[in-house]
């Protein structure tokens, strides 16, 4: 039996009277499209969110980024007074789409137009996909671990490098493993992040409009992407605006199709949107790596390349205790010249850590995520009645992932003219303040910070 979330037992109330008041204030309450679904929950097998990694503060604004809130503002929207209203738009993580498609048993490509199609046939204005900003993120990390590398004699943390795209992770980290860990943390934002910088930055100057004037939603297969959201370092004072307004988890998407009683099947193909002027996005594409964006094998080949002048073509993985913790080697006249790792689920990162403590760690980089078998294993999807993975689906949600074409950061020419255009170069201080952040240990009041998992 999942036990809930001990914040969320006694946030119940703060809850129910911050979102009957947000409704309330708009006349939410007259046409309350989605009234029958229960405010969201979030469960302890399900993120970090439990007493020693969650303020009340922050538990009341994540328990409102629910279904409610995004018919908040659609229902703003159809008020008359236009100084209300907001431009809606929605990026779907890479990760979340094959889910829609095992599920419907839908092509990928299929499944991202119907997504887009039944996401506008609800008012929203923009659909997006992230795979750019995991472009930005990738970019930005591979050239983080070179120069990390070229200093790791002179300084004491520049490597291991740890990716930082995962928030449950990054939670953990800052929260309880604090500065043994977070100044090898790679201080590039993760696509969420950068999407967000994307659609609030770049985007609202295209349409000359106020980051405030728009409200971003993201599709994410995982619950710990509600938290991420609401980062200090990802909220811009001057607009009075989050990066991220609202995350839904593609579960909860599903649910707002069968509160309205619509089959994936039947919604009208619509191609996704593009942030550029009104050019629409052509297949889907994804990165290297089986689950995930694919940070270990993008930043492996790069550093082969910028390192070592080696070429990598194929990458080959050793299982070590379990499948989900691998190694990658690159070997040079007969010497181990890189290491890497992917370390996926609570207890390889707590075996990584203790190696680390120890001073035995070997490694130069680790992909480190949060959930046994990657991102598309999100608790935000693919899960049983009773909360479990649902591994005959998960299986099919691999094959739709594997069967994606993979597109390599560096030749999206898209991002290399924002580079220029948008971010001012490569080295430029713009570059640093719109893709990059900084993790640090967070204090904690609470005496046991010995989570098990």
């Amino acid at each position: 039996m999942k036990q809930e979330c001990s914040k969320k037992q006694k946030n119940d109330d703060t809850q129910s009277t911050s979102v009957d008041a947000l409704s309330s204030n708009d006349g939410f309450e007259e046409k309350n499209e989605f009234h029958t679904l229960a405010n969201a929950k979030v469960l302890l097998s399900d993120c970090l969110a439990c007493d020693n990694c969650m303020t009340s503060e922050e538990g009341a604004r994540v328990f409102q980024q629910n279904q409610k809130e995004l018919f908040r503002i659609l229902n703003l929207n159809k008020k008359c007074d236009t100084s209300k209203h907001k431009v809606l738009a929605v990026s779907i993580c890479p990760q979340s789409l094959p889910y829609f498609a095992a599920k419907f048993n839908l092509s990928v490509n299929d499944a991202a137009k119907r997504l887009c199609g039944f996401l506008k046939s609800l008012g929203v204005h923009y659909v997006f996909d992230t795979t750019i900003a995991a472009d930005f993120s990738i970019l930005e990390s591979q050239r983080e671990f070179v120069q990390r590398y070229q200093r790791r004699n002179q300084e004491e943390h520049a490597l291991p490098m740890f990716a930082s795209a995962c928030p449950g992770w990054i939670r953990y980290a800052e929260r309880v493993l604090t500065n043994l860990v977070t100044s090898h943390i790679c201080t590039a934002k993760s696509p969420q992040q950068i999407m967000g910088s994307l659609v609030k930055g770049y985007f609202a100057r295209q349409q000359n409009l106020s980051p405030d004037k728009i409200f971003h939603v993201i599709v994410a297969p995982c619950y710990d992407k509600k938290l991420e959201a609401l980062r200090e370092d990802f909220y811009t004072a001057l607009y009075n605006s989050q990066e991220v307004d609202c995350v839904l988890t593609s579960g909860e998407i599903v649910q707002i199709m069968e509160q309205k009683n619509v089959s994936m099947k039947d919604v009208t193909e619509v191609a996704v949107d593009s942030l550029f002027d009104e050019i629409k996005e052509g297949d889907v594409v994804r990165h290297d790596g089986k689950r995930s964006d694919g940070y270990l094998e993008h930043i492996f080949k790069h550093a082969a390349k910028e390192l070592f002048g080696m070429d990598v073509k194929e990458i080959t993985y050793k299982a070590l205790k379990n499948k989900d913790f691998q190694e990658v080697t690159l070997e040079k006249d007969g010497e181990t010249v890189l290491r890497f790792a992917a370390a996926y689920g609570f207890r390889n990162i707590q075996n990584m850590v203790l190696k680390l403590k120890k001073g035995k760690f070997l490694y130069h980089f680790v992909e480190v995520l949060a959930c046994p078998g990657g991102c598309l294993n999100g608790k935000g999807q693919a899960q049983t009645e009773d909360g479990k993975p649902d591994k005959a689906l998960l299986n099919q949600m691999e094959e739709v992932y594997a069967a994606i074409p993979v597109r390599l950061p560096e030749t999206n020419m898209h991002v290399q003219r924002m580079y220029q255009d948008w971010l001012e170069g490569m080295d430029s201080k713009k570059v640093q303040e719109t893709l990059h952040t900084k993790y640090s240990a967070v204090n904690q009041t609470a005496s046991n910070l010995d989570i098990k998992w």
